[in-house]
Formats: structure tokens, C-alpha cells, sequence
């Protein structure tokens, strides 16, 4: 048999399956005895792979009796994954009872040999691992074998039979749980007797320590919540294993239901875990958390927290409710950031009211304990219904644990409930912000319950508490020191109900309690009544707002309810104006008490402000309408400017306060926005016949605007929610202040330079930095140019709020430094100040720039003022000549004739709607009419300005004499160029009128090479050709040859080819005297074309040639000897290198015109043949 093959054996098990149990069991007994375990092993390996599941359970159902405990190691090693399966449960089990039931006495050593009977109990674990699948009741041999019961066996067995007794008991329960075969775990008859319950476990403690890797404690709790006297076994294998606490609770948790808990199982489950938890006090808290992390078990949530309240009761000593933290974990479950947990505790909460209440229902158990406590609140505010104030936050926070109740678990309020609940909540608190807070729960409960007002006597407990609020509304607000109070809350209510705002009240009530809970607006009804009709009147409501002090030091860190939320819904609802109500007073102190950040609603309050002064709530009622702030009452708060000289005020540390920036931002705000409503609706002022308020434009010029908006833009955060809409009002009506270069200006930072003090010259030992020293700089610019160059230079170091008072006196000088255009640092340094103050009171600069450059014609005229300028901003081009001439000065004018004409622009926009067409008057039919007007008037102002710098560029006797590249005039040039590019984006049907006005051709190489935007002009050359005047054809032909030097798209040829046949055209049609007016100018821009788009050559040849037959014609006809073509045409190389300028120019002025064009001919030819032939004889 040692020789035979294990090879064979496969064969011999699947050739033979009508052989039974007793040939594989005699051929097994003689392997096992003569060959060894290791024949059988090699069997089993093969038996595995090359047979099926039924004969390896026919070999496994005799190994048992046949092999001993090396075999079945041996079968265990191979053991194949599939052993899972159902063919192998009968002898999985079989092996285990015999490795049980094999254990002798030989095998025990006091009791009990822990060495075989571990090794015995592994092969029991891994035959069930790899199995995964447990003996069934009806197969365990070792019970069935004991005819007088398992229990009494027990009794009549020694220890080490005891022990096994015990395991394969257990083992059993435990595998029937892990299958989850629950409900079919047999009676435990050895688990039932009280009497070995003691031993028992004794036996499970020692087993357990002894063989761990068989008997794992989470695994064994699992399986003794199924058995009799499960709990207490499992507490005393807890205690004998302390360090499974943590393990064995978390495995009961969460194999435990989510929600329901009313099964048998899982009211054992619940109870196991309050046992362990009963004997590790100190973990109670640890395993409620677990039970909160894993959404398992809220009922066993609820009661380790009431069982923890009681703990805390009895070692203190104490049955105060202030103990324990059962409020603040239900109010953390239902009310904390976790939406998973909220949810889950709210459903079981919400499911528990639809069943009985029981003695055990832990939801019935924690409304009771919830109901002491607010019995024992109530206790205390008995006397005067005054609630202490030690009880006011746990009262604060039972209130709003019953909305979270009531709204998020669906709790119904039982009568003993709501009588409490009211007592409390209509208790007086004292005057704290605890008190305070108390209030405006009490008060939101009252809208979010409505149940909590069913009776008569009830309603009138609620209304005699809300007058007592109305009350003492004024002693709270002065006693606690806070600047939120309950009575802006009972007035916003007030309003909000008035308006029937129902929406506006769930917000209010939700914000208040942190919640949001179902409330219907019907259920509202009451409330409604309660505070419309028994508190609060309409008129109650008017006269009551303006009676509450304003909120000192209003910011957006001021939270909660304030009266600035009760004036802007009674804004909103028009109550002021309907019982006559003056409310401008308050809302302009609340506006001078304000600081950063800026709270979210002033300006929303502004808004509904300007629209009931200048909007009547109806048409039928004019006059309902609230008084406007008056402009005395603005400048007092521009009053402490930052920008008042020093000599005139205190230090500007206490001049420029956060206040009143903030105030001047909103007061701003105020009137950009007055006067936008105003302009928008002037057409329904004026039908009615009201008068309202104009804040006239010189009153608005004292107001540094383009300062603040600078400010607000720099600061965005504090200031959220106004600079973008004081941004959106400036562009509108005050474009020239919203210009790119001042926004863009290199200069200091504006913050950085508010923090500076005072600064001194340093080198400056007399006397330092005075107005008198600037004057000096600039008269001794002459002989100490570094002088004025270090003011300047201290000019630029200075704050804003200290540079302004030096404004007037710099401008003045700025003419003087024009005869010193040589000292090109001093000019730049000059231009740097001249920006630094344009970002104060730029309209103010303006004028006394403008004021400042008149020119020497006009210099005993009057002073100009902003209307003037506005009116016509070409006075700002009507200035010294030789300005146009220094780039440095030159920039500036520039930006300020850019300022004027948008100015300009606006302020006739606004004249338009000042004065709306209400009736037809003279020729206008309507307002189209007058906008055309109003728009051909400002094209004709921008064109001339246009016109005016486009003359700028011709260079004149004393620019034609100065040498090198890098002239004054270059560059005057290229800031002209640079302007004309920007005004010609921003508006291109300007760059079309001024070229169809046309201007000087001398001016078109350089217009075209340094204005980009002048691409355009390609879009409207067609027009231009064909309108009749002569002039204008010219100059468009000269535009185009320009134009397709510096842009040879095909556009540009489609043009050009449209010239040349204009000129083929004319030639036809123009009489002799108006044909050379046309060609001389033009014949050189065709060559032009011809240079950039080669096609065009032979066109222009043809044309060149039949121009040159019609002059050879007109002179034949007129002169007495016939020319030949030889005179006319001079050799090629020889005009080359004879030409002399001069004389040609002399010899032209004393031909006649013919002869002039015959010569341009020429010379055009010329050009042809040697720019575009390689033969240049050709012609």
C-alpha cells in the first residue's frame, strides 16, 4: 500500500460510487493504520481536486472513529475553500464532536489539561472558520447521547466533562447566531438553572481566558443576549475581561436596530448595554456617543442620559433639574449641524408618538423627566411670576428644547404640558441679556405653538404678558446694557402682522429659535389678533417706532433685533406717512451713529427712505409723503472733514473717526440715490403738480465723492452691500468722476497715507514746510530748481487730508513752470501732485486748473465756474498755447477735457429729464425730437474737441526746425493719438463724423500709424466715396492708401479697388479745370495702394495712361507747337541724379496746372516702374 500511487485513490472514489461508507472506511483504517496520517492527508488533497463534495463528506464521516487527532489536523490543512458549502456541514460537525467527546482523562491535569483541549477547541475554530456554518440542534451527538438532560448531566459530571458540556452548549448558541438563525436558538436547559449559574460562569470567564482565539468576547456577548440569564454572564465576563468593555458595546450597538426597539431582542439588547454601562458609571457618556456615531439604538441614547442625570442627582445629592445634561443632548440631536443625526432622531422621535405609552418606552420616560424639570422651573417663578435669574438660561434652553420637540419630533403637547409651559414662558425674567433672550424665545414660541393657546384664560395670560413687555420694554433696554431689545422684536411682529407679512414672521421666528419648523399661517390667526386689535394698532405702531432710542454705534457686530429693523418695515408699509409720523429725525441720527462694518440693512433703510419722500403711497394722496434731510443737516456731517486745513481744526486723528466715514458713505449714498428717483419720476412730479427737493450741483461739488467711493472700494468689507450699488449710481450720473486713468493712477495708497500724522521735511532746518516756502520754491524755479523740486517732492509724501489745504496754491504756480519746459523732472514731479490731488476734490482741481492755463486773449475775462465748463467744455481747450507743447501738462488737459465733455453729456441728459415734454411745445413733436437734439449737440462738442487736437499735431515753423526724433511734438503727438484711440472706441460713430468732416492730409500717416481704432474707418470709406463733394472723395482716397499700408487685409483691397474705380469714374465726369484739383492729390496714394496690393498695378497703369492721353490732348489743344511724348517724358536716370528740390519747386509754381499734372503722371510712373517692376525701362 506504500508503494501505491495517491494518484490511483481519486480514481478509486469517483470509478466506485455505488461503494459505501464501509469500503471508504475499510480502505481509510488501513491507510491510517499501516501507511500513517500522512497517506490520509495526501488522500484528502487529491480527493479534493479530482472528485466531488460527496466523497470527501463519505471519507470525513468515518476519519473520526478511525484516525485520531493528527489526522484530523491534517484533514483540516486540506480542507479546500469550497468547504463552505452544504455537502460538507454533516462531517464538519462530525469532527468537531469527536474532538469534543475524544478528550479523556489522560488528557486532564488538575481538572482539566488546557494544552489538548486548546488544541481541541482550535480545530473546533477552524473547522467552523473555513466551514462558516455551525452544528444544528438535532445533530449534537454529545447531547443527544445524555438521557438525563444536559443540566443533569452537568451535576453528575467532573470538571473537565463539565467544560465540554459547557463549550459545545455555547459553541451551538453561537453559531445558530451568527447564521442569524435568531428566532430558532434552542432553549438553553444548562443556562436556565439558577442554581449552576454561578459555575457556569466561573467556567465561561476560564474558558474564555484560556481560549481566546476560540471564544471571542464580542462574539459571545452577541450569542448570551439569546440565552437565559444571558445579561448576567455577560456582566461577569466583562468584569473578569475589563479591557473588552469598550469592544463588547460597540459590537451590541451596532448589530442593534436604527429605529425600532420594541422586539423582545431589542429590549434585551437595551437592557445589556444599561447593565455593563450601571457597572462602568464612567462610560456611560463614551457609549451614548457611540450610539449617536453610528445611528444606532436612540432609544438606549435616551435612557444612558436619563440614567446619567440620576447618577449625577445621587452623588450630589441634589435632584436639582440643573444636574446632568439631558437638555443640551437632546437639543444637540435635534438641533446640531449633523443632518444625518438630526434626521435619525427625529424619526424615531416623531414614530414614537404613534405608540403606547409604557412604563419602558424611553420617549414616555424622558417627556416625564422633561416635565419635572419644568415643574421645578415653575416652582421658582410662582411668587410674582418672577423667574430668578440662576434659572434663566436652563429656562431659556427648556423652551427651546420643546420647539425642537414640537416642531422636529412632532410632539403633541398633553394639557399638564402646555399650562407649564405657559406659566413659564409668561414668567417675568430680570432685566439681563439672559432675561432679554429669554423673552424673545418666549415670544417665538408663542407663534411657532399655537397650541399652546387653546382657552380664553390662556390668550389673556399671553396678552397680559406682552403688555407687561411693552411696559418695561424702556428698563430693560437702559438695565442690561444691550443695544437688542425684546421691543424692536414686538414692533417688527406688530408690523409684520399689519402688512400681512406671514412669511416675514416665520423668518423672524426661525432666526430667533435656530430652527427651522412647520408653521402654517392659518394657525397664525390668533396671534394675529392678539397683537392687530388687543396691542398694537397702526397708529400705536407709528407713534411707539419713533419713541426708541436709536442703536448707538450701529455695525454689523451689533446682532439680533434692533429698531432699525421695526423703522425700515414701517418704511416699507408706508405707516409714517399715513398717520403723519415725522420720521426723519430718528433715521438721520441712526444714520450719524453708525461705525464699520456696515450693518446689511441702513441701506436698504436709505432706500425705502428716498422712496417715501419722493413717492407718494398713492396717487389719490399727494402729500403722504416724509420730508427729505436738508442740506444743512449733511454738511454737518462733512463738517470734520479730513480735508479742512490744519490751522483750522483739531488733530485729524479726531477729525477722521470710522463714524463718520461711515456716515458721509451713507449720506452719499443718500443723495446720489435722491436724485436718481427724483430725475426717473420727474414726468409724474411734475403731472402732479408736487414740489420736491433739488440738491443743487454746487452743493453736491462740496462733497469729496470720488474720495469716498475710493475709500469704500479700498475697504469693500466693511463697507459690503453699499459700494457696489454707490458705484453703479456714480457711473450713471457722475461719469467723468468714474474715468480709467484716475482709477488707475500711480500714486500712494490712500490707507497708507490716512495713518501718517504729520510729516516733516528732513534737511529743513528754518522754518520747515509752509505755504510761504512753496511760494518761494516756485519763484526761485529759475536760479534753484532743486528747491521746488524737494517741495514737490515733500508734496508727494504728504496724506491726502493734508495735501488738499495746498491745492489752490500749487494750480496757481503751474503756469510759471511752462517758461521752464526745459526742467522735464520739475514738470513730471508737478504732474504726480496734480494727480494726487484729482483723487480728493477732482471737479474742484478742474476748475482752478482750467481758471489757472487762460489764454493771453482771454486773461482779463471772468473766472470760470464748474456750470460754465460743464456748458461748454471746450474752454478747457482754449488755454495757453504753449501747453500744447509740454506733454506733461498736456496729460492733464487731456483728462479733463475727457471729464468735461462726459459731464457735459450728462448734465444735458439731465436737463432732459429736469424738464419731461408733458404737451407739445413749438417744433418738437416728442421726446425723440429732443434726444436727437441733444445728441447732434454733443457730437458737434466732441468733434470740434477732436478737430481742435487733431490741429495740435501739424507741426509748426519752430517744430519743423528741431532736430532729432525725440521732439516734443512726437510726443504730443502720441498722447493726442493715444486720447483719439480711446475716444474712438468708446464711441465710434464719432471717429465717422470726424472723418467725414475731414481734416488735414498731412495728418493722416501719423493718425493712421499711432490710432489703432482707426481700422474702423474701412466700414464707412464706401459712403464717404460716393458723396459729391470733391474734397471729401480726396481725402477719403488718401485715408484708404494710408489705411492699406498699415492693414492689408482684404478689406483694405476691396476699398482700394473701389477708389480706383471712383477715379476712372470721375475722370470721365470731372470737367479739366477740377481734374488736376483731384489727381494731383490722389495719384501718390494710388501708388500707395499699389505698393501694398501689387494686383491693383495694372489697373492703375490703365489709368495712369488714359489720364495722361486727356492732359496730352488739353495740352495740344491749347498750345501753338505740338509737344511730342519725349518732352514730356524725361529719361529715368537722368531726373534721378539731376532732380534739385528747390528748382523743381520754383519751376512748378510757373507751370501751368496742365503741366503740373503731366509732371505728377510722370513721376507716378516713375514710382510704379521702380517700386513694383524689376525692368525699369518697361515704360
Amino acid at each position: 500500500m506504500v508503494k501505491i500511487s495517491l494518484r490511483c485513490l481519486p480514481g478509486i472514489f469517483t470509478t466506485h460510487p455505488t461503494w459505501g461508507n464501509e469500503c471508504v472506511e475499510g480502505i481509510l483504517s488501513v491507510v491510517s493504520e499501516r501507511v500513517g496520517n500522512e497517506c490520509v492527508e495526501g488522500i484528502l488533497s487529491v480527493v479534493s481536486e479530482r472528485a466531488g463534495n460527496e466523497c470527501v463528506e463519505g471519507i470525513l464521516s468515518v476519519v473520526p472513529e478511525r484516525a485520531g487527532n493528527e489526522c484530523v489536523e491534517g484533514i483540516l490543512s486540506v480542507v479546500p475553500e469550497r468547504a463552505g458549502d452544504k455537502g460538507y456541514s454533516s462531517h464538519v460537525h462530525r469532527v468537531s464532536t469527536f474532538t469534543i467527546s475524544h478528550l479523556s482523562s489522560t488528557d486532564i491535569d488538575n481538572s482539566v489539561k488546557w494544552k489538548s483541549l486548546l488544541m481541541g477547541s482550535i480545530n473546533i475554530h477552524q473547522l467552523r472558520t473555513r466551514c462558516r456554518l455551525g452544528p444544528s440542534a438535532g445533530e449534537n451527538a454529545l447531547i443527544s447521547s445524555s438521557p438525563n438532560g444536559l443540566a443533569l448531566e452537568f451535576e453528575r459530571s467532573d470538571a473537565a466533562r463539565r467544560l465540554r458540556l459547557f463549550l459545545s452548549e455555547l459553541l451551538s448558541v453561537m453559531a445558530q447566531v451568527k447564521e442569524g438563525n435568531v428566532d430558532g436558538v434552542q432553549n438553553a436547559e444548562l443556562f436556565e438553572s439558577i442554581v449552576y449559574l454561578d459555575e457556569i460562569a466561573d467556567v465561561l470567564c476560564i474558558a474564555q481566558a484560556e481560549l481566546p482565539g476560540l471564544l471571542y468576547i464580542p462574539d459571545i456577548a452577541e450569542a448570551l443576549l439569546h440565552i437565559p440569564n444571558g445579561i448576567y454572564l455577560l456582566c461577569r465576563l466583562v468584569a473578569n475581561s475589563p479591557d473588552s468593555f469598550q469592544e463588547v458595546c460597540t459590537t451590541l450597538i451596532t448589530n442593534g436596530d436604527k429605529q425600532d426597539e420594541d422586539s423582545p431582542a431589542g429590549k434585551m439588547r437595551i437592557q445589556a448595554l444599561r447593565t455593563l454601562c450601571q457597572m462602568n458609571k464612567a462610560e456611560i457618556l463614551s457609549v451614548r456617543g457611540k450610539a449617536v456615531e453610528f445611528c444606532h439604538m436612540p432609544g438606549l441614547a435616551i435612557l444612558l442620559t436619563l440614567d446619567y442625570c440620576r447618577i449625577e442627582q445621587e452623588i450630589h445629592g441634589n435632584h436639582s433639574s440643573v444636574l446632568g445634561d439631558l437638555i443640551a443632548f437632546i437639543s444637540g440631536l435635534l438641533l446640531g449641524s449633523d443632518d444625518k443625526v438630526r434626521n435619525w432622531f427625529g424619526q424615531y422621535f416623531r414614530n414614537s408618538q404613534k405608540k403606547p405609552e409604557g412604563d419602558g418606552n424611553p420617549t414616555h420616560l424622558l417627556r416625564e423627566e422633561l416635565l419635572q424639570r419644568l415643574k421645578n422651573l415653575v416652582l421658582f417663578s410662582i411668587d410674582h411670576h418672577n423667574l430668578p435669574d440662576a434659572k434663566v438660561v436652563q429656562a431659556s434652553s427648556l423652551l427651546r428644547l420643546y420647539c425642537a420637540l414640537r416642531g422636529i419630533g412632532g410632539l403633541r403637547f398633553n394639557e399638564e404640558e402646555i399650562n407649564l409651559l405657559l406659566q413659564l414662558l409668561t414668567s417675568h425674567p430680570p432685566p439681563s441679556p439672559a432675561g432679554i433672550r429669554f423673552v424673545s424665545l418666549g415670544l417665538c414660541m408663542l407663534l411657532a405653538c399655537p397650541s399652546l393657546l387653546t382657552s380664553t384664560d390662556q390668550e389673556k395670560r399671553a396678552t397680559d404678558w406682552i403688555q407687561w413687555l411693552l411696559r418695561e420694554e424702556s428698563h430693560f433696554g437702559s438695565t442690561s446694557g444691550v443695544n437688542a431689545s425684546f421691543g424692536e422684536m414686538l414692533l417688527l411682529i406688530a408690523i409684520h402682522f399689519h402688512s400681512n407679512q406671514m412669511s416675514s414672521i416665520t423668518e423672524l421666528v426661525f432666526s430667533t429659535l435656530g430652527m427651522r419648523i412647520p408653521i402654517r399661517s392659518n394657525n397664525l390667526a390668533r396671534m394675529k389678533t392678539i397683537f392687530t386689535q388687543e396691542i398694537f394698532t397702526d397708529q400705536i405702531v407709528t407713534a411707539h417706532a419713533i419713541k426708541v432710542p436709536v442703536t448707538k454705534n450701529l455695525s454689523r457686530n451689533v446682532t439680533g433685533f434692533l429698531p432699525v429693523h421695526c423703522i425700515h418695515q414701517l418704511l416699507k408699509s408706508r405707516a409714517f406717512t399715513k398717520y403723519k409720523v415725522p420720521i426723519k429725525e430718528w433715521i438721520y441720527k441712526q444714520v450719524c451713529n453708525t461705525i464699520p462694518p456696515l450693518h446689511p440693512v441702513l441701506p436698504a433703510l436709505i432706500e425705502v427712505y428716498v422712496n417715501s419722500v419722493l413717492i407718494p403711497s398713492s396717487k389719490s394722496s399727494i402729500d403722504t409723503t416724509n420730508e427729505p434731510i436738508t442740506e444743512e443737516e449733511i454738511l454737518a456731517v462733512f463738517s470734520k472733514s479730513v480735508f479742512m486745513p490744519q490751522e483750522q481744526g483739531a488733530s485729524i486723528e479726531s477729525e477722521q473717526k470710522p463714524s463718520s466715514l461711515t456716515s458721509q458713505l451713507l449720506l452719499l449714498y443718500y443723495l446720489l440715490l435722491y436724485e436718481d428717483t427724483r430725475l426717473s419720476n420727474m414726468k409724474t412730479i411734475l403731472a402732479s403738480d408736487r414740489k420736491v427737493k433739488r440738491y443743487s450741483p454746487q452743493f453736491i461739488a462740496k462733497i469729496p465723492v470720488f474720495y469716498l467711493i475710493q475709500r469704500a472700494q479700498k475697504d469693500q468689507e466693511q463697507f459690503a452691500g453699499l459700494f457696489s450699488p454707490l458705484l453703479r449710481l456714480l457711473t450713471t450720473h457722475y461719469p467723468h468722476l468714474c474715468l480709467v486713468q484716475s482709477w488707475l493712477t500711480e500714486e500712494e495708497d490712500i490707507d497708507c497715507a490716512l495713518k501718517i500724522c504729520r510729516v516733516k521735511l528732513q534737511g529743513w532746518p528754518e522754518g520747515g514746510f509752509s505755504k510761504d516756502s512753496l511760494d518761494n520754491a516756485f519763484k526761485q524755479v529759475q536760479s534753484c530748481p532743486f528747491q521746488l523740486l524737494s517741495h514737490l517732492n515733500h508734496l508727494l509724501t504728504l496724506p491726502v487730508q493734508q495735501l488738499w489745504p495746498y491745492a489752490s496754491k500749487f494750480v496757481a504756480y503751474l503756469p510759471k513752470l511752462l517758461d521752464h519746459s526745459d526742467c522735464l523732472q520739475i514738470l513730471i514731479k508737478a504732474k504726480k501732485v496734480w494727480w494726487k490731488l484729482n483723487s480728493i476734490f477732482p471737479r474742484n482741481l478742474w476748475v482752478m486748473t482750467v481758471n489757472a492755463f487762460p489764454q493771453k486773449t482771454f486773461s482779463a475775462a471772468r473766472k470760470l465756474t464748474l456750470d460754465d465748463i460743464i456748458l461748454d467744455p471746450l474752454h478747457v481747450l482754449r488755454c495757453d498755447k504753449r501747453i500744447f507743447r509740454c506733454p506733461p501738462f498736456l496729460e492733464i488737459i487731456l483728462h479733463m477735457l475727457q471729464a468735461f465733455l462726459a459731464a457735459s453729456r450728462t448734465h444735458l441728459y439731465h436737463h432732459t429729464l429736469e424738464h419731461p415734454m408733458l404737451e407739445k411745445t413749438g417744433m418738437l413733436e416728442s421726446e425723440k425730437d429732443r434726444d436727437d437734439l441733444r445728441t447732434a449737440l454733443v457730437a458737434a462738442q466732441e468733434s470740434a474737441a477732436v478737430q481742435i487736437l487733431l490741429e495740435c499735431c501739424l507741426p509748426t515753423e519752430k517744430d519743423k526746425k528741431a532736430k532729432g526724433l525725440l521732439t516734443n511734438l512726437r510726443e504730443i503727438q502720441s498722447l493726442i493719438c493715444s486720447h483719439l484711440h480711446q475716444v474712438f472706441i468708446s464711441e465710434p460713430s464719432l471717429a465717422k463724423l470726424v472723418h467725414f468732416q475731414t481734416y488735414s492730409s498731412e495728418l493722416l500717416p501719423v493718425v493712421v500709424s499711432s490710432v489703432p481704432s482707426l481700422h474702423i474707418c474701412l466700414d464707412f470709406l464706401p459712403e464717404l466715396l460716393s458723396q459729391a463733394d470733391l474734397d471729401k472723395q480726396i481725402f477719403a482716397i488718401e485715408l484708404t492708401s494710408h489705411l492699406c499700408s498699415q492693414y492689408a487685409i482684404a478689406k483694405s483691397l476691396s476699398v482700394a479697388k473701389l477708389c480706383i474705380n471712383v477715379c476712372n469714374t470721375l475722370l470721365g465726369v470731372l470737367p479739366s479745370s477740377e481734374q488736376s484739383k483731384l489727381f494731383l492729390p490722389t495719384l501718390p496714394a494710388l501708388v500707395r495702394m499699389c505698393e501694398t496690393f501689387p494686383p491693383l498695378c495694372e489697373d492703375v497703369a490703365f489709368l495712369l495712361c488714359q489720364l495722361g492721353r486727356v492732359c496730352l490732348s488739353r495740352i495740344c489743344a491749347t498750345a501753338s507747337v505740338r509737344p511730342t511724348t519725349a518732352d514730356l517724358i524725361l529719361p529715368i536716370q537722368e531726373t534721378k541724379q539731376r532732380i534739385d528740390i528747390e528748382k523743381l519747386e520754383t519751376l512748378m509754381k510757373q507751370l501751368d496746372p496742365e503741366n503740373d499734372l503731366c509732371c505728377a503722371i510722370q513721376k507716378a510712373f516713375m514710382d510704379l516702374c521702380c517700386t513694383l517692376t524689376l525692368n525699369k525701362t518697361l515704360y
